[in-house]
């Protein structure tokens, strides 16, 4: 059963590393529900050519050296940070440290909540993925991975929904309801609704798709399969470890006091997007800054300010 697969996978990752996760959680400062607010960029004074805009800086440091910033990190120069390779495929290595390291490393990132129904419509299924993007909007389309094969008997229960019906719901999960989203990622079997679990509510009133959307989701896609496709494992040659799906969106969903007039752009602070970083940490935009895209002649100088620009590497003669 894919919830037993689930649990083993979870057992083997180790992905909690707090033995009494609620403990340590009661340490910690409350939430705080500030608004989302415009900052400065880190370096207003950046200028073409200039390269990265403060010295790196290491893991957290008890020294009180005047080379330490304000959040307590040792800085130090690009000459002195050296970097180590990782071949993924290296022998003994299993692919449960490729996963660790690359969701806590390619981040952050978005989650799909995927609503989906079985093909007769007697089950549903609700879960976060957040090996999850967009990749076009003309058509509008969206990536989904899947970490197991299409075949029945092993694939997860949205997997095989979406392969068996070509319909889904992509909603985007909000602080205001991030703990009921994350509950619905338990290994309940398969015919139990995490609908229940999660307590969100479903809305059939989909234009596209015979899926519910979660009525608390500020922003919601309904989706039909565009297109799928397996991928097999490097170190067990002829399993099927990896399941990319294609969803091209056909509706849009928005909460009204959530988007502007013009129906293009929506407000941070009715969003307030949640997003995966690594093990069982999450993180919340409540901060940005704006940078204007540079035009080449105008801002750059064209080919003329190029050459003037200082160079890390040997120029094309």
């Amino acid at each position: 059963m894919a919830a037993e697969r689930t649990a083993n996978w979870e057992k083997q990752l180790q992905r909690n590393p707090h033995p009494d996760f609620k403990k340590v959680e009661a340490s910690r400062p409350p939430y705080n529900s500030s608004d989302f607010r415009y900052t400065k960029t880190p370096d207003p004074n950046w200028k073409f050519g200039d390269g990265a805009n403060h010295l790196y800086c290491t893991s957290s440091t008890n020294s009180t050296s005047e080379s330490n910033n304000t959040n307590g990190h040792k800085c130090v120069p690009p000459s002195e940070i050296k970097h180590i390779p990782i071949n993924p495929y290296a022998p003994n290595r299993p692919s449960t440290l490729n996963y660790k390291l690359l969701i806590s490393a390619v981040v952050p990132r978005p989650i799909a909540f995927l609503s989906t129904r079985s093909a007769d419509g007697k089950t549903t299924n609700l879960a976060p993925f957040s090996y999850f993007s967009v990749i076009g909007h003309d058509p509008p389309l969206f990536t989904i991975g899947f970490a197991c094969p299409i075949e029945s008997t092993k694939a997860k229960d949205s997997l095989r929904n979406l392969v068996e019906t070509k319909e889904c719901v992509i909603n985007i999960i909000s602080e205001h309801w991030i703990e009921a989203a994350n509950s619905a990622a338990v290994n309940a079997p398969y015919g139990v609704s995490e609908w229940d679990v999660a307590g969100v509510t479903p809305v059939y009133d989909c234009e596209t798709v015979k899926v519910a959307r979660v009525k608390e989701a500020v922003f919601a896609i309904e989706g039909r399969l565009e297109s799928v496709r397996e991928f097999q494992s490097r170190s067990v040659p002829g399993k099927v470890t990896s399941t990319l799906a294609i969803v091209e969106g056909t509706r849009f969903w928005v909460r009204e006091d959530a988007v502007n007039e013009e129906k293009s752009l929506v407000d941070f602070n009715v969003l307030r997007p949640i997003a995966r970083l690594g093990g069982i940490t999450y993180g919340r935009v409540s901060e940005g800054f704006e940078l204007p895209r540079a035009d080449f002649e105008k801002d750059v100088g064209g080919y003329e300010g190029v050459a003037k620009l200082p160079s890390k590497h040997p120029r094309a003669e």
